[in-house]
């Protein structure tokens, strides 16, 4: 029998379980999709039964596919979903998701307790951005007191999880850093901030390091996902931190990015940087020795698809993916002179904003369909370098490389794409499209003592494919870039004055 290293990943839009052999080979994956609710404009809200039935569903059929032995257990998630559970551990109400934009006013609230933004990053290292839990615990005690007052105990997605799994209310120091309400660089919860904010500590779990043993699998939790009784589980970690370690994005001088529902710009560095201003998330990594930095735009592939939903009609299906792609690369790079600001949801980096918007600009009567599908493909990756240029990492000898993951990172159009205006090599590595599951898999090897760290986790990340830049196509869309980057300041007047005629306060 095969021993192998489950990796359980908690999406927004689906639950992905992977098997990994001993020696770095993906066995097998199964994806489970579900939906999630916006029940008023800015909010995003999921049903954790969900994310249960989901893992459950892809779990089971995997392992029914593969004759293995499970020798560990690894868990990823979306990060900063506010799930409240009652003494008996039952869900109070949907979880907040971290797309959710309605805390603006607590996370004021929040850093204004804590003296100011300089006062808040001198105890957490970042900002109370509006998708981070503690804004949303503290709008959850101000607006439904009652079920608020219910509560013994917040987790994030993964975390309820593994409650079912092991029965151990527990978390780890990726998504406790995810909250907003943990000492990055202590890597331990800020006491000295629940304090400023009178939030009781017991309703945050203790934060294991992300590779420690946190539980073990019990009764009902092998008969809920089918997983063998006393198969160990780790603490695993944050989605956006974990699929860098998936990347092979382990140790300084890379950046990862990834082009899923969100888009991501991530560094692993030796110690925590100052963050200053908070426009970047500073948390910790993965591995117990390192940090990790990264800017998470809330609208990258979640753009594309809204794009691609609005060519659709009862009688006809959306456009797949690789039709606007061919589309798009029938006109030249810079859409014909147009620009696309992907903000649909609000912002969250490089502008921690949820008032932005989204805007084509620049269209006249030449601009096709081709290139309105092309500006879109250009506005996301734009965002992502707009990201890049908050984090400062420690470059390696030969020059900056990008590591890109996510199912974006699928497109050979759209790597050549962040090549060219990012002016880096582009690789992907084998199984980084597996995102936060593949990195959970490796991870449950490192807890259980197979993998030991930076060099085994090179190995196992292979590069598969790589895209060099074109010196032309990166000097003209520096130029593009340079107008792009004006965008959201030269819009903010509009942008809050639409939000005002919607009766939603701007900022």
């Amino acid at each position: 029998m095969t021993a192998a290293f489950l990796g359980i990943d908690i999406g927004t839009s689906s639950c992905k379980a992977l098997l990994l052999s001993a020696d770095g080979t993906v066995i097998g994956t199964q994806t489970s999709p579900y939906g999630f609710d916006q029940p008023r404009e800015g909010w995003a809200e999921q049903d954790p039964h969900l994310w249960r039935d989901g893992a459950a569903r892809a779990v089971k059929a995997l392992l029914s596919e593969h004759d293995v032995e499970l020798a560990c257990v690894g868990l990823s998630g979306q990060m900063h979903g506010m799930t409240a559970l009652d003494a008996g551990d039952e869900v109070i109400r949907p979880a907040i998701l971290w797309n959710d934009q309605r805390n603006a006013v607590e996370c004021a609230e929040i850093t204004d307790l804590a003296g100011g933004l300089d006062g808040l990053i001198s105890m957490t290292g970042n900002q109370m951005l509006p998708g981070f839990t503690g804004g949303k615990i503290r709008w959850f005690l101000k607006h439904e007191p009652q079920a608020f007052e219910r509560t013994r105990i917040i987790l994030n997605p993964k975390d309820y999880i593994r409650l079912l799994m092991t029965g151990e209310r527990m978390t780890e120091v990726t998504d406790a850093s995810g909250t907003g309400l943990f000492d990055v660089a202590n890597r331990r919860w800020s006491d000295e901030l629940f304090d400023c904010i009178g939030l009781d500590r017991q309703l945050l779990p203790p934060a294991l390091e992300s590779a420690e043993i946190a539980g073990k699998v019990t009764s009902q939790g092998a008969q809920i996902f089918g997983i063998p009784v006393g198969t160990p589980v780790i603490g695993g970690g944050g989605d956006a931190v974990i699929q860098t370690l998936g990347s092979g994005v382990a140790a300084p001088g890379r950046l990862q990015t990834t082009i899923g529902t969100a888009g991501i710009v991530a560094a692993a560095l030796n110690a925590p940087l100052a963050n200053t201003g908070g426009r970047v998330q500073i948390s910790c990594n993965v591995l117990p020795d390192k940090w990790h930095c990264m800017g998470v735009s809330l609208n990258a592939g979640s753009a594309l698809e809204w794009w691609r939903g609005l060519h659709g009609s009862d009688d006809r299906s959306p456009p797949h993916f690789d039709e606007l792609s061919e589309a798009a690369q029938q006109v030249d790079l810079g859409s014909g002179g147009m620009l696309f600001l992907p903000y649909l949801m609000g912002e969250r980096c490089p502008w921690p904003d949820p008032d932005a918007r989204g805007a084509f600009v620049g269209v006249r009567s030449h601009h096709s369909l081709a290139h309105m599908h092309r500006a879109v493909f250009e506005g996301i990756v734009f965002s992502l370098r707009d990201m890049a240029g908050l984090i400062d990492p420690e470059r390696a000898p030969e020059g900056l490389l990008i590591h890109t993951s996510g199912g974006g990172s699928l497109s050979p159009f759209w790597n050549q794409m962040q090549a060219d205006i990012f002016g880096a090599p582009v690789v992907t590595t084998s199984n980084s499209s597996h995102g936060g599951a593949f990195g959970a898999a490796i991870l449950a090897g490192i807890g259980k003592g197979h993998w030991q760290g930076v060099d085994d986790i090179e190995t196992i990340c292979k590069e598969v494919n790589r895209w060099s830049p074109m010196a032309s196509a990166h000097v003209r869309y520096n130029e593009y870039f340079a107008h792009y980057q004006t965008l959201h300041e030269a819009l903010l007047a509009v942008s809050y004055g639409l939000s005002e005629l919607q009766g939603v306060e701007a900022m």
